[in-house]
């Protein structure tokens, strides 16, 4: 089983910047794609981000509503995913959640969190305007 880890989240003003970081434990997750979930209060999680396994090619995936201002990236050599957030908005409120797929590839499935085996605890980010 893999154990991830979340850190990198906090209080950040309109038009600021996070970097949130994925440290997996127990098991290497070189080989699986990567996503990354957001979950504001009162609302439904949803999915913010996807990284294949092989990032050097250049394979990611962004929901609308963050693509442009986001970028997900790996680091096979330390076990660890990361979210850089840009431009970040009120609305970028939420707690964030990365996880592992059973897939090495990015699919029409990865959006979904049922497609998902592992999850880490979450970290929040918290966006004031």
């Amino acid at each position: 089983q893999v154990h991830l880890v979340e850190s990198g989240g906090g209080l950040v003003q309109a038009g600021g910047s996070l970097r949130l970081s994925c440290t997996a434990s127990g098991r290497t997750v070189s080989m699986y794609a990567m996503g990354w979930f957001r979950r504001a209060p009162g609302k439904e999680r949803e999915f913010v981000a996807a990284i294949s396994w092989n990032w050097s090619s250049g394979i990611a995936f962004y929901a609308d509503s963050v693509k442009g201002r986001f970028t997900v990236s790996r680091d096979s050599a330390k076990n660890t995913v990361y979210l850089q957030m840009s431009s970040l908005k009120p609305e970028d409120t939420a707690a964030y959640y990365c996880a592992r797929t059973r897939a090495a590839y990015i699919t029409t499935m990865t959006t979904q969190a049922t497609e998902y085996d592992d999850w880490g605890q979450g970290t929040q980010v918290t966006v004031s305007s």
